[in-house]
């Protein structure tokens, strides 16, 4: 449940769209916040995908997970040093990749920011 509320955290912060949507989260829709999730990541993961392979390896991971972090450290204006971002990131893709595979697909990224079994 933790996991679930940052990562929706993080992701209202990080996009408009969840902005807007915030309300049916909040009242505990889950369905419709996995819509959001769902949205966010087909609308953002060609964005972190570099080599357009359809999934995320570690450096494309770690560069979204980062850039959701500035974003949520920006609007509550806290910091955190450099090295606990990286590890967090670097904890994050290895809770994401639920196959092992050494790369995060779509539906394991919103499975994973969705607060979903992985």
């Amino acid at each position: 449940m933790k996991k679930l509320l940052v990562c929706v955290a993080m992701l209202v912060t990080a996009s408009p769209v969840l902005a807007r949507q915030g309300d049916n989260a909040a009242t505990g829709n889950q369905s419709q916040g996995a819509g959001s999730v769902q949205s966010i990541v087909d609308a953002e993961f060609p964005s972190y995908d570099a080599n357009q392979s359809g999934q995320l390896e570690q450096p494309e991971f770690i560069k979204w997970m980062v850039a959701l972090k500035a974003q949520e450290m920006k609007s509550t204006g806290k910091a955190l040093p450099a090295s606990e971002i990286s590890a967090w990131a670097s904890g994050a893709f290895t809770s994401a990749d639920a196959d092992g595979s050494g790369a995060v697909s779509k539906e394991e990224l919103i499975k994973y920011l969705g607060g979903g079994p992985n």
